[in-house]
């Protein structure tokens, strides 16, 4: 295979990069579907893969979703997927503040009723989901009931994100020995027709910026994403894809954890960025550079059908 980087996949090339992997992850949202439709040819390539033997999983850093809602979708369109071959940032949280930090003690959730779920299914109570509307004045806020139980504070996305909900994880933060976990530091969720809305990196930001900590995150680039899928499946690195459609994310993230990766271009990231980051004589934006990429992950059709 060719040794250079950011090469466009194609014509024989294809086989031998599916030859030598036997796993496959792949993004979400921009790879294998667009919001709520399947991008044309995605589902044929998952079952197709799956049919030839390889492994495959989902990696999202989405964390509104629980992997039996990922799951749904994707059976609703089209996709041959069980719910443990999903790992969203909801799942892969609640995973880390059981097996690594081994937490005893109730979370502070700024976050979504799924990761409540998460967490839940774990065993780990919560405290927070839902709006928190403000009372009282300033020297209220600073004393502002707090759970004696409460042994960490969770940053996901909260469409009730709020000056109070700040307010409160900087108080938790300030006991001594609070956990402090992120779900992921995507800072924009892009739209259809080139719009955005601000993601959970925005409301992490807040978080550390007011308790003058700094979280740790589980959601790609981190390798912790990838070690819960490896941990579980038995996946080996040097024969494991990673296909994305964010260069800081996804090929980051198979950049991290020494895997081959894929970028396709039906989502946020463009050769043209790439190529800026292979040129830049930076070390860590090199790790931004794909192996591959293609149009669409489509493109993998005539190798998976021949």
């Amino acid at each position: 295979m060719s040794g250079s980087k950011c090469t466009r996949l194609s014509g024989s090339l294809v086989k031998q990069l599916l030859d030598s992997v036997d796993s496959v992850l792949f993004d979400c949202d921009g790879v294998i579907w667009r919001g709520d439709q399947a991008i044309p040819g995605a589902s044929q390539v998952i079952n197709l893969l799956k049919e030839n033997g390889k492994k495959v999983f989902f990696v999202t850093n989405n964390s509104t979703k629980t992997r039996k809602m990922y799951a749904e979708k994707m059976s609703t369109l089209g996709f041959n997927v069980k719910e443990e071959e999903v790992f969203g940032t909801a799942y892969c949280c609640a995973m880390y503040l059981k097996t690594v930090c081994k937490l005893e003690g109730k979370v502070y959730l700024v976050g979504s009723n799924a990761m409540r779920q998460e967490l839940e299914a774990v065993g780990i109570e919560q405290t927070g989901v839902g709006p928190d509307l403000i009372v009282g004045k300033q020297l209220d806020w600073a004393n502002v009931p707090l759970d004696a139980d409460v042994k960490a504070v969770v940053v996901g996305f909260d469409e009730h994100f709020s000056y109070m909900k700040l307010n409160r994880a900087l108080q938790y933060l300030s006991q001594p020995g609070c956990l402090f976990v992120g779900t992921n530091r995507d800072t924009r969720l892009p739209l259809e027709g080139g719009k955005a809305v601000p993601g959970t990196g925005c409301l992490l930001k807040a978080v550390e910026t007011a308790a003058q900590r700094q979280a740790q995150t589980v959601g790609k680039p981190n390798h912790f994403m990838f070690d819960c899928v490896a941990s579980q499946f038995g996946v080996e690195r040097g024969r494991c894809l990673m296909v994305g459609d964010r260069l800081d994310t996804d090929i980051m993230l198979g950049s991290n954890c020494g895997l081959k990766t894929l970028l396709t271009l039906t989502g946020v990231s463009t050769v043209a960025d790439a190529e800026a980051h292979q040129k830049s004589g930076c070390v860590e934006r090199h790790g931004m550079v794909p192996d591959y990429y293609v149009d669409s992950i489509a493109d993998l059709l005539p190798a998976l059908q021949g």
